[in-house]
């Protein structure tokens, strides 16, 4: 693609008055000004930062006092002024951070901090995992009532910043009273909060606290003594038999225990129940979900359509449309990179093939790497691209399986950022995740306002991908394990990207670098 000449056109009034003055009412021009970079000191992850909303968000370790923040890197559009110089001095991100960013018009951005710190307070024999709340600054302990409150044994606490917080009066391991509530002074970074801590005795031995129901497979949760050996038993409803869940399914932190029940028909309605020595707990239903092919992910479906009726998209003829490429982009200058082919893994068929190009006339141009996703590419932005990422999926599947062969190229066009890859073997990428996205993820590349989708972002729900740096023979199989931050949360888009350069975003790549892509499917068990 070369990018567009955008004339314009202004309109002078000159007024010959008896001063002789010109008046002059050119508009100046609207240039975005945006955080391009950004990373404070000790931060755990690299900033999420949102061109359109102008806000950026930094993930702090709990080894940074949050009312002093470095920062390490701030680089904003060229030319532009800042109204804060970021790299000196500290700030405090306990509260929302606003910087001002100016040429010609002013920009307010937002700069806002995330700081998890672990806590827990863990007492011998208690029934699943104390209740630490951070905003009322209080602990519950739930106890069985055959336990005295008034001689607890606390085994382990933290209710702040490791290394940096200190406690009045001072908490150790051994016996504690909690037949009253106890009042703790939390002091870290020279803040004092006052902490709660209560004792809370109930019936129940062993409780089942959540089920959530996928479609093969149903997690479950519960709290029992911390000094037993507690399980789960489940069965389908209107069967008189329960079943053991292997031990090697269950997962036990003190006196909460989960595990995972594979190997269940899709919905399908089932009873849990948690056991704990000789009590079994409440039970619980749930019904497991559907199961869903994912459409054309055999990608036997194209057609030729759009600008100059070659356009070739992955769909049948008059939709629905769940996958796209870059093809809008890179038919400009009269190219698909990416395209059905009869190379398959059966000798029959079609297959998707994706192709790294550069694409243009002469030194005009950009290298365009063969891409195709779930989705829909909305507009060019020069010679850039803006996408919307993701279709609509409410079901968790546990693996993405299929066939690919990649054939690697030295990497020939190197953006600023990865000029250290010139020359070495390119590297092809499937990736797949579920988001609880409210709307398509807008994805752009433009450097000016860039926006690429990114796997660390709190809207993922889970992920997994699979990364190739070798040439191949023939097409290879491949799993690509789902790996989940959350059993309940309930995606509402999928997304699943396919590239024949990792870095072909930032318009990086080996021309000639080529990857197939054929029979994707999910599997739904462990």
């Amino acid at each position: 693609m070369i990018r567009g000449l955008v004339a314009a056109v202004a309109v002078a009034c000159i007024a010959v008055l008896p001063s002789g003055c010109i008046k002059n009412d050119l508009p100046y021009p609207r240039i975005p000004q945006n955080i391009r970079e950004l990373a404070a000191v000790g931060e755990t992850r690299s900033a999420n930062i949102d061109s359109v909303t102008l806000t950026a968000t930094v993930y702090l370790g709990e080894d940074v006092d949050i009312e002093k923040v470095r920062f390490s890197t701030y680089r904003t559009s060229p030319d532009g002024r800042s109204s804060l110089d970021l790299l000196n001095g500290e700030y405090d991100l306990s509260k929302p951070l606003y910087v001002t960013l100016s040429l010609y018009q002013d920009y307010d951005w937002t700069i806002s901090a995330v700081q998890e710190i672990e806590r827990y307070f863990r007492v011998e024999g208690e029934i699943g995992e104390s209740l630490i709340d951070p905003v009322a600054k209080r602990v519950i302990v739930q106890v069985p009532d055959n336990i005295d409150i008034k001689q607890l044994r606390l085994l382990d606490f933290k209710l702040g910043p490791a290394g940096h917080t200190e406690y009045n009066p001072e908490l150790k391991p051994g016996l504690i009273d909690l037949s009253y509530p106890m009042r703790v002074e939390v002091t870290s970074w020279g803040r004092t909060e006052i902490w709660t801590i209560y004792a809370e005795v109930i019936d129940a031995v062993v409780m089942t606290t959540q089920v959530d129901a996928w479609s093969k497979v149903i997690w479950v949760y519960g709290a029992g003594p911390s000094d037993v050996r507690d399980g789960f038993q489940y069965r389908k409803v209107g069967e008189d038999a329960w079943i053991d869940v292997p031990e090697s399914n269950v997962t036990q932190t003190q006196g909460s225990f989960s595990c995972y029940i594979s190997g269940l028909e899709p919905l399908t309605e089932y009873e849990v129940r948690s056991v704990s020595g000789e009590n079994t707990g409440n039970i619980m239903k749930a019904t497991t979900q559907a199961t869903a092919d994912i459409p054309n992910g055999d990608f036997e479906d194209w057609y030729q359509g759009g600008a100059k009726n070659n356009l070739w998209i992955p769909c049948p003829a008059g939709g629905p449309v769940f996958w796209d490429t870059g093809n809008t982009g890179s038919i400009t200058m009269g190219k698909n990179v990416t395209m059905p082919s009869d190379h398959t893994p059966t000798g029959s068929g079609r297959s998707a093939q994706l192709a790294t190009e550069f694409v243009g006339i002469g030194m005009l141009g950009k290298l365009a790497a063969g891409s195709i996703y779930t989705g829909e590419f909305m507009r060019v932005d020069g010679t850039n691209g803006i996408l919307n990422f993701g279709r609509p999926w409410t079901l968790r599947p546990t693996r993405l399986t299929g066939f690919y062969q990649y054939k690697t190229k030295a990497i020939d066009y190197v953006s600023s950022e990865f000029d250290y890859l010139k020359g070495r073997p390119d590297t092809c990428v499937i990736y797949v995740a579920l988001a609880d996205w409210t709307a398509p993820y807008e994805v752009r590349t433009n450097p000016k306002n860039r926006q690429l989708f990114d796997p660390k972002s709190p809207s993922i729900i889970a992920y997994g991908e699979l990364q190739c740096g070798h040439s191949m023979d023939n097409f290879e199989p491949f799993s690509i394990d789902i790996k989940y931050r959350d059993t309940s949360r309930v995606p509402t888009y999928l997304q699943i990207t396919c590239s024949a350069s990792k870095y072909g975003d930032y318009f990086t790549g080996a021309s000639g670098a080529m990857l197939w892509v054929d029979q994707f499917a999910f599997e739904w068990d462990y």
